[in-house]
């Protein structure tokens, strides 16, 4: 049961017990209409917190038959008073005596649960978030809820384009709430879990503005906010390499978060640091401004995608036979697997200077097929961002994409579960980003591609 359901039957309860001296004062005025009604009020009463516990705890609680007795008790003491064969106070001290076993049962035998909800919108992002869910799932002090949203691509002004859901895409282990059924306003959880920070202030996506974290922020105790990246660790001195990374910081869901899990300790004092000048520079006061506070509000806990990561085994991968087509030699034996990534900021910043250079690596991955098998997994945000950003190389991108999936000698990946190309990898190539961290959490080699090259 939730803190607030249990605290709203206690509040019956309570409300039963004033009704008891009202009860008590009727009848010794000798008003023994006035003593039905208010009985009659209090049996009302007793089936309302008997249905709200039996609908949290089932059916059959003790509780329940408690409450039962109690309705037959103030039957009893309206007939014993209505026949003259019980005192006021005797009546009084029946129900209280009632009364106080129900409040017990109540107090020590119904646990209190908390219900926390993860707000996921890419599937391919779940991993950020997956290990905290199943760790509260298993919790029995936790009711843990995976609730996939929708999300939309934007148009060159930033309205709503087309909306995505991919709910479908999710792990078997998964178990996936609707998020039109989930009526979190209603429930009010204790927790809120968030992987998308951005609002509407992303230029190439947007979550449905239900789930903005300014909205959220009202209808729960605690929102928490995961970045769905990790970064290469800095030195909290090192300002030069903070002032590149310093705008993932000063986001709506990092600003209304209470609580913001980063990859490590000293991004933790980066997120701090950087967080503070910048509270100030946007006229922010109260707790924004307060260090002790921050230190709070920010962890550097770890990122849940580092741990999923770690803990899957390269024998447990289902391998599409496509992929085992590509990878196995004709003797049998496997060639060396190259993560080949491209990510959404290398194509922004060096256009047509990037497509020329993936061509290149194609060719040269080719030659060497026999030996080498390359999983290309191009960054799944790449096609609505060239296209909202970059529209003039959407054309050439495209066509780029469909001639390698088309001559079937490489691995295309644009699946959900980035875990399976990294742990399947023996060596990872490409673009810098927070793959490369995941990739070095394996131990693997790692070389990032020079456009220049």
């Amino acid at each position: 049961m939730r803190n607030k359901q249990k605290q709203e039957i206690l509040g019956i309860l309570n409300t039963l017990r004033a009704a008891h001296e009202k009860v008590k004062a009727a009848a010794d005025r000798g008003s023994i209409q006035e003593v039905h009604d208010i009985l009659a009020e209090c049996q009302q009463n007793a089936v309302a917190a008997g249905t709200g516990i039996e609908q949290s705890e089932g059916e059959g609680h003790t509780a329940v038959s408690s409450l039962e007795e109690y309705c037959e008790t103030a039957f009893s003491i309206y007939e014993a008073l209505e026949a003259g064969s019980c005192s006021p106070n005797k009546a009084y001290k029946v129900l209280n005596k009632q009364l106080i076993k129900v409040e017990n049962i109540v107090k020590n035998d119904i646990p209190v649960k908390k219900e926390a909800v993860f707000f996921p919108y890419k599937a391919s992002m779940w991993d950020s978030l997956e290990s905290v869910y199943l760790a509260l799932k298993a919790d029995p002090k936790y009711d843990a809820y995976c609730v996939p949203i929708p999300y939309y691509d934007l148009n060159t002004d930033r309205s709503f384009k087309e909306m995505h859901y991919e709910g479908n895409q999710y792990p078997k282990d998964i178990e996936v709430v609707d998020w039109q059924t989930y009526d979190f306003e209603e429930r009010m959880p204790d927790e809120i879990y968030i992987h998308n920070g951005y609002d509407d202030c992303n230029l190439v996506t947007s979550v449905h503005p239900r789930f903005y974290s300014r909205n959220l922020k009202k209808y729960t105790d605690k929102l928490v906010y995961i970045p769905y990246f990790v970064l290469g660790e800095i030195e909290p001195d090192n300002q030069a390499a903070i002032e590149s990374m310093k705008h993932f910081i000063w986001i709506p869901g990092v600003i209304y978060a209470d609580k913001v899990i980063v990859q490590s300790e000293k991004m933790k004092q980066i997120y701090v640091n950087e967080y503070l000048k910048a509270a100030k520079a946007n006229g922010l006061a109260g707790e924004h401004l307060d260090r002790k506070y921050l230190e709070q509000k920010f962890s550097g806990a770890g990122s849940p995608k580092l741990e999923r990561v770690q803990r899957i085994r390269k024998e447990d991968l289902d391998i599409p036979q496509d992929w085992q087509k590509i990878i196995k030699k004709p003797d049998g034996t496997d060639k060396k697997v190259i993560f080949y990534n491209t990510s959404v900021g290398a194509l922004l910043d060096c256009g047509d200077k990037m497509l020329d250079k993936m061509e290149r690596a194609f060719v040269v991955f080719k030659e060497h097929k026999d030996d080498v098998a390359l999983l290309w997994r191009p960054h799944p945000l790449i096609p609505p961002t060239i296209r909202a950003m970059r529209p003039q190389l959407w054309a050439e991108y495209s066509s780029i994409v469909e001639r390698y999936k088309q001559e079937g000698w490489g691995i295309y990946d644009d699946s959900t579960d980035i875990d399976r190309a990294v742990v399947l990898s023996d060596a990872y190539y490409g673009d810098g980003s927070s793959v490369v961290q995941l990739c070095r959490k394996r131990g693997m080699p790692v070389m990032i591609q020079n456009v220049n090259v």
